[in-house]
């Protein structure tokens, strides 16, 4: 048997998808590129989309729902300056191409001559980070029961303080073709899975929530006995840690942030604030500060949608391009932003690779992939015992933050108070507030503890829901304002 290269087996799944069954190729695109382009635009290209999607989930040892969709379609957009077109459908024809196309090249005034070059196909290059596999059919139904049915029993099992159990299992199998007006031609097929854990712990009338799960770009398998042990372990942990919490002091305080999933903070007060938009609109609190320094030495904030086999990874983002390894702070000193090809286009730079998409009915942004600080050279049992007063945050829920000021609230699901280096109990209802940019010069310890989250991120912007991945050492954050409960 004979394999062809990744990139161009992707190529021709998207076609076998997305252009043959509706007896279109490459021509009918190239058609519909030049109607638009016989208007005077900067930017054009067509989205086409095809996701197939699955997910059941069990509550009260029942598996009570299960659901399965297909959606499909295109989206085409012309760009001119900084005004963009834009329209969608989810009849994929050469009809409904032409229609759109006529559609959006509306943004721009028509061209001196209607005679348009025919752009060059070129096959965009891309990386290979994860398999093409369909994650839907790597277990059979019966079989995906069953796995919900084992979280069940090995949370009720770990402790007998476990009164209710929630699981859920998703898989989607996400196929995309991107057709530029430059001639560039780019596809790829996303896996993604995630196993979702929520238990609820009951002692003398008080209930607990505790959390786990993850996934990432690859099929059900992953999710062998000890990997659903570890996600139960960390749930069923949560919620009995938080049954013997008490209300969480407030006040300015050192605050230590733990490894991985905590890293969210580091997404919603820094990330967003590098996205290329809200940079180049002066709108970020880092608007204008390339080569300054924005955070404390030893500081380095990444951007990676290249990490094989990761939840918020790409081969290639919603605009063709490949993803990077982008370096946003390196060492306190702020040295880009991340940026899709209109707002690179504006900004005089160049792409990122992080144009992302919610879907073929949305336009694309900069949007982060993984996110993360690199680690130091502390150990995280050094950084806990070197608090004299303060709070250990391990795991967080919810939060918010104001891209203008860079200011942010945030919950943290899992705290501990400690006092001269020890750990004495956990907290309940604290909640940390900041800025952004005044918390990055704070940081006076970095663990040498760098860790990923385990696979569960989705992050929302302007409506739109991307899956991303965060991630960061333990960190000691002198002077944060928490709010607490006593």
């Amino acid at each position: 048997m004979i394999s062809r290269e990744p990139t161009i087996e992707r190529l021709a799944t998207a076609k076998s998808l997305l252009l043959t069954p509706f007896g279109l190729d490459e021509t009918h695109l190239a058609r519909a590129l030049n109607e638009i382009k016989a208007h005077k635009v900067d930017e054009a290209d067509l989205y086409f989309q095809y996701t197939r999607s699955e997910g059941w989930s069990l509550e009260e040892g029942i598996v009570k729902t299960g659901s399965f969709s297909i959606d499909q379609g295109v989206g085409v957009r012309a760009v001119s300056g900084e005004k963009t077109a834009f329209a969608y459908s989810d009849d994929i024809s050469e009809a409904s191409l032409l229609d759109a196309a006529r559609t959006v090249r509306t943004i721009s005034s028509a061209a001196k001559s209607a005679r348009v070059k025919t752009a060059t196909q070129k096959i965009a290059a891309a990386r290979s980070l994860y398999t093409a596999v369909d994650p839907i059919s790597t277990l059979d139904s019966q079989t995906k029961v069953d796995l919900l049915g084992k979280v069940e029993r090995l949370a009720r099992a770990k402790d007998p303080r476990v009164a209710q159990v929630m699981a859920g299992l998703a898989a989607e199998y996400d196929v995309v073709l991107v057709a530029r007006a430059d001639g560039t031609l780019a596809a790829d097929v996303r896996p993604l899975v995630r196993l979702s854990v929520t238990v609820i712990a009951e002692q003398k009338g008080r209930r607990e929530v505790g959390s786990g799960g993850g996934g990432g770009r690859f099929g059900l398998a992953y999710f062998t006995d000890a990997q659903i042990q570890e996600y139960v372990d960390q749930a069923v942990h949560a919620a009995l840690t938080n049954l013997d919490a008490r209300p969480a002091p407030a006040g300015e305080m050192t605050v230590v942030l733990g490894s991985g999933w905590p890293g969210i903070l580091l997404h919603e007060a820094i990330g967003h604030g590098l996205e290329g938009d809200f940079n180049r609109k002066g709108s970020s609190a880092f608007s204008g500060r390339i080569g300054q320094r924005v955070a404390a030495k030893g500081v380095t904030v990444l951007d990676d949608g290249t990490i094989a086999d990761r939840r918020g990874s790409l081969n290639v983002d919603d605009e063709g391009n490949a993803s990077q390894r982008n370096v946003l702070i390196e060492d306190g000193i702020l040295k880009g932003y991340i940026q899709d090809s209109m707002n690179a286009r504006l900004m005089g730079v160049a792409p990122t690779g992080n144009g992302r998409r919610e879907s073929y009915a949305h336009i694309p942004m900069p949007r982060m992939t993984n996110t993360y600080m690199l680690g130091g050279d502390k150990a995280p049992e050094e950084i806990v015992k070197s608090i004299k007063k303060g709070l250990y945050a391990t795991n967080f829920g919810g939060g918010q933050v104001d891209i203008t000021s860079g200011k942010f609230v945030f919950s943290a699901s899992e705290a501990y108070w400690v006092e001269n280096g020890k750990v004495l109990y956990p907290v309940k209802g604290a909640t940390i507030v900041g800025s952004g940019p005044e918390c990055l010069k704070r940081v006076s310890m970095i663990g040498n503890d760098m860790k990923l989250d385990s696979g569960v991120g989705t992050c929302g912007k302007e409506g739109q829901s991307v899956p991303v991945g965060v991630g960061q050492p333990t960190l000691r954050i002198d002077g944060l304002t928490v709010g607490g409960t006593a």
